[in-house]
C-alpha cells in the first residue's frame, strides 16, 4: 500500500502537502468522497487482508516489512501539526495513483474500500494503545484458532485466509511417527511451511497446498513461514508430538 520512500523522502512529501504545493495529494483528497461517512470497522478489515503483509500498522496488529512502517512515518508530521484528514488524502492518492516503481499494485483497493483504508490508516496512525469498541473485535488476533490436530497421519496448518502474516493457529498436536505437515493457503500473498530438519512446502497462494512429510519422535517443534520477514512479523507456532 503506497511506494516505498524513505523515512526523509515521506516526510518531505507530507511537509509539502502540508504547504499546499502538491497537487497529487490535493486532487487526492478532493476524491474522498465515496459514501459520506467513512466505514472504519470494513477499513480495518480491508487494510489487514490488502496492506498488512506489506506495513506496519500497530493498532492493526500488522507487521509486514514491504513497505514504510507507517506509525514511524507520520510520528513526526502529526507532531508537527500535520493534521489526520491530511494523511486520509494522502494514503487515498497513494491507493488510488501508487509510484510505478513500488510493489503496490494498480487498482488494489477501489471506491469505498479505499475510501475506508484512507480513512482508518489516518484514524489509527501513531497511536497508541489498542482500538476499542467494534474495531477490537474487527480481525481476529493472527494465530488465536483452535489447535490443530492430526488426523490420520496428517495434520493442517492453515495460512490466515484474509492475508495476515499468519496461519490460523499457533498450535498444534500429533502422535511420534510419519507425518504429513500441510497448510493450505487462500490468501493472495505467498507462504509455505517449514520444520526445521523435518521439511519445507512449497511456496503457494490463491489455494494451494505447502506441504511435507517427515518422521516425528515425541518433542516440540517449531513451524513457520520462511518468506522473507514472514516469519519476524509473527508467522510461526508450536507442534507439540507425544
Amino acid at each position: 500500500m503506497g511506494p516505498v520512500l524513505s523515512m526523509s523522502r515521506l516526510r518531505a512529501v507530507v511537509a509539502i502537502a502540508v504547504l499546499g504545493a502538491c497537487a497529487v495529494v490535493l486532487s487526492a483528497c478532493s476524491t474522498r468522497t465515496e459514501g459520506g461517512n467513512p466505514n472504519l470497522i470494513a477499513g480495518k478489515q480491508m487494510f489487514v487482508a490488502k496492506c498488512g503483509s506489506c506495513h506496519v500498522l500497530g493498532r492493526a496488529q500488522t507487521k509486514g516489512n514491504v513497505g514504510p512502517n507507517l506509525d514511524a512515518a507520520f510520528e513526526q508530521p502529526l507532531k508537527d501539526g500535520f493534521g489526520r484528514n491530511g494523511i486520509a488524502g494522502l494514503v487515498h492518492g497513494w491507493i488510488l495513483h501508487p509510484n510505478p516503481n513500488s510493489p503496490m499494485p494498480v487498482g488494489l483497493l477501489k471506491g469505498q474500500d479505499a475510501y475506508d483504508v484512507a480513512a482508518y490508516v489516518a484514524a489509527s496512525v501513531s497511536r497508541t494503545g489498542a482500538d476499542t469498541g467494534l474495531l477490537a473485535t474487527a480481525v481476529k488476533a493472527p494465530g488465536s484458532g483452535k489447535p490443530a490436530v492430526a488426523k490420520n497421519g496428517t495434520v493442517e496448518i492453515d495460512a490466515d485466509p484474509t492475508g495476515q502474516l499468519a496461519y490460523v493457529t499457533n498450535k498444534a498436536a500429533a502422535p511420534a511417527g510419519k507425518l504429513t505437515v500441510e497448510s493450505v493457503n487462500k490468501a493472495s500473498i505467498t507462504h509455505n511451511i517449514v520444520i526445521d530438519g523435518k521439511g519445507k512446502g512449497a511456496e503457494v497462494q490463491g489455494g494451494g497446498t505447502s506441504k511435507f512429510s517427515a518422521d516425528f519422535k515425541a518433542g516440540t517443534y517449531t513451524y513457520y513461514c520462511s518468506l522473507p520477514g514472514h516469519r519476524a512479523a509473527g508467522m510461526e507456532g508450536k507442534l507439540t508430538v507425544k
